[in-house]
């Protein structure tokens, strides 16, 4: 059996549809509650509406055992994410990150309402990331090939990543919650190995998923995927955009100085390479 290309892409363009639906109702849900920051809840969730429809698609069209594996790593990250998220926002504000990215568009595109740009500049923007990065997601499902050598090794990284990140979101929630650290900057536990354990995750399990459809022609073809996601987190929106708002903390140069940026490192290793 060769690869299916056009029922993939028709797939995609399924996959693009569904999408388009979640964020709409994201969009209009954050202009009722009048915060943008809940797309961060829908971002996850995207995956897995992605996940499940390739899955529902790809029926008859590539190894079962690879399809599944996919859609349940890809579910289980997404939920996970999402529904931590959610949590976290609760009695939120919004976040100043989006608010920064929307007075920047405003000033670019003077006259231009903010609603027209948080659909452009946030929900569509996104929306285009979430298929691309999905891709190894999308293209695995129509591999004819079962599982190999390569679909294990992505599941082990997958695994280390989903590790890395709920500790870590657990490490800083139970940080936050004691009236004691308010103001302080966390250092503790895989906080102290890294400043972003939850992106250093976030890129393990993109990684992880790329291998298992790398196993087999043509998914090799994404790695352009899980390397746009390392970027964005590491180099990009995610790392960068957050560390900005935070440098103005009391102890954060010294914990930027002292301690990994994104690979997880012991302090002492950290503090000798001052890795940024």
């Amino acid at each position: 059996m060769g690869f299916a290309l056009a029922r993939f892409g028709l797939g995609v363009l399924l996959s693009a549809a569904g999408v388009a639906l979640l964020l709409l109702v994201t969009f209009l849900g954050g202009r009722r509650v009048g915060r943008h920051s809940v797309i961060d809840v829908a971002w996850g969730l995207g995956y897995v509406v992605i996940a499940l429809i390739s899955l529902a698609f790809s029926a008859g069209h590539g190894a079962s055992s690879q399809r599944v594996l996919l859609a349940v790593l890809t579910a289980i990250w997404g939920v996970r994410l999402g529904g931590y998220i959610a949590l976290r926002q609760r009695g939120a504000k919004e976040d100043p990150r989006y608010t920064d990215m929307l007075d920047r568009a405003a000033a670019a595109a003077p006259g231009t309402s903010r609603t027209v740009l948080a659909a452009r500049k946030i929900y569509l923007t996104q929306g285009v990331v979430l298929l691309f990065v999905s891709l190894p997601v999308q293209v695995g499902m129509y591999e004819a090939g079962g599982l190999g050598v390569a679909a294990y090794l992505g599941v082990a990284l997958w695994l280390l990543g989903l590790v890395f990140e709920t500790v870590g979101d657990f490490q800083m929630a139970r940080f936050k919650a004691d009236p004691g650290n308010k103001g302080k900057i966390m250092d503790r536990g895989l906080w102290g190995w890294t400043r972003h354990p939850n992106y250093f995750g976030d890129a393990c399990v993109w990684w992880g998923l790329f291998l298992v459809a790398a196993g087999h022609w043509p998914g090799v073809l994404t790695v352009a995927s899980p390397l746009l996601m390392n970027v964005f987190l590491a180099r990009g929106t995610g790392k960068a955009t957050l560390e900005k708002h935070m440098g103005d903390r009391p102890g954060f140069a010294e914990y930027l100085a002292s301690t990994s940026g994104f690979l997880p490192l012991p302090p002492p290793v950290s503090r000798a390479l001052h890795l940024r």
